[in-house]
């Protein structure tokens, strides 16, 4: 198409005049001419500047998703770093005002402190041999932690990074409380404690690792947890006795955002923006979901050990409770 419409205009011009009036005529002329006329060949370089940017591309979404998921971001990191530690100082707020509030008794409901006067005796033993193997537990816990940090073999094993190591770890935990739970109090009382004993040395090989924090760290780390359970279960027992009990659909809901949160901090790094962000849910949102589930389950006991009853099929079970 390019070549006929400049043959047009050639032959729009008289042959025998078209030199001398391209040659000789006034610029103006020449100038007009050339511009309605443009010349049949002209030079062209051929670089291979098509063929280079053809196969250039821009940034699709999954490599700007990678992009934000693994820059390092410092400040974005300390932010959420700040923001998490305002989000545990308010759920720290909010149970020491809930313990006055319950425990100065400005509660129009009754809590189980008042019940406590008129339970039944076998109410108050139920509930202290809960306590008393929960003691236990921690106890038994301790003692596998120290023993496993002092055997190389054991300690190599569970500082494995390997998925195998991981899931073998969760695999011990969770069949290790499945048996202590499947096995009778009543008709198998030694098979039990042995089983109860296995499963608190599992979850005590399994925080192994964190001797390597040192001795100060881990007792304070040691207090802050006495401080918590106790001030916890002080408003749990001050509180009215359904007053937490409502809670296990959102906690639920809440282990798996943390769970999984947990999970995905492993493959992003902290110093980028949403490793940060993960990191800050699995620490700080860790901290204040299982100190609800601390209150759950402490009214969760005391209820059992009202409700159960006296002469059924099976005694009371403290170990599972």
């Amino acid at each position: 198409m390019t070549m006929l419409v400049r043959l047009a205009c050639l032959r729009s011009l008289p042959v025998s005049g078209l030199r001398p009036v391209l040659t000789q005529g006034s610029p103006a002329l020449r100038s007009s001419t050339l511009k309605s006329c443009p010349p049949l060949l002209k030079v062209h370089q051929g670089y291979s500047t098509k063929s280079r940017f053809g196969f250039r591309r821009g940034k699709t979404a999954k490599d700007q998703l990678q992009q934000a998921a693994f820059e390092p971001a410092t400040d974005t990191a300390i932010r959420m770093d700040n923001m998490g530690r305002m989000f545990l100082a308010g759920g720290a707020a909010v149970g020491l005002g809930a313990l006055c509030y319950y425990g100065l008794g400005m509660s129009n409901e009754i809590g189980a402190i008042e019940r406590a006067v008129i339970w039944p005796q076998y109410v108050k033993d139920r509930i202290h041999s809960t306590y008393m193997y929960f003691a236990g537990s921690v106890g038994m816990t301790a003692l596998s932690a120290v023993a496993v940090s002092r055997t190389p073999a054991l300690m190599g094993v569970m500082m494995r990074g390997s998925w195998l190591a991981i899931g073998a770890t969760f695999a011990a935990m969770i069949g290790a409380g499945m048996l202590v739970r499947s096995i009778s109090y009543d008709q198998s009382p030694g098979a039990k404690h042995l089983a109860w004993m296995l499963h608190a040395g599992v979850m005590g090989a399994v925080i192994a690792p964190m001797t390597l924090l040192g001795g100060p760290l881990m007792m304070r780390a040691a207090w802050y947890t006495a401080g918590i359970v106790g001030g916890l279960s002080t408003v749990a027992m001050c509180a009215p006795s359904e007053k937490f009990l409502n809670m296990g659909g959102p906690l639920a809901v809440g282990f798996g955002v943390v769970f999984a949160s947990s999970i995905g901090s492993m493959f992003l790094p902290p110093t980028s923006a949403m490793g940060a962000g993960l990191y800050s849910i699995a620490i700080y949102g860790g901290l204040v979901l299982f100190s609800m589930f601390l209150l759950y389950d402490t009214q969760k006991v005391i209820k059992r050990a009202e409700t159960y009853p006296m002469y059924g099929m099976q005694k009371y079970d403290p170990i599972n409770s």
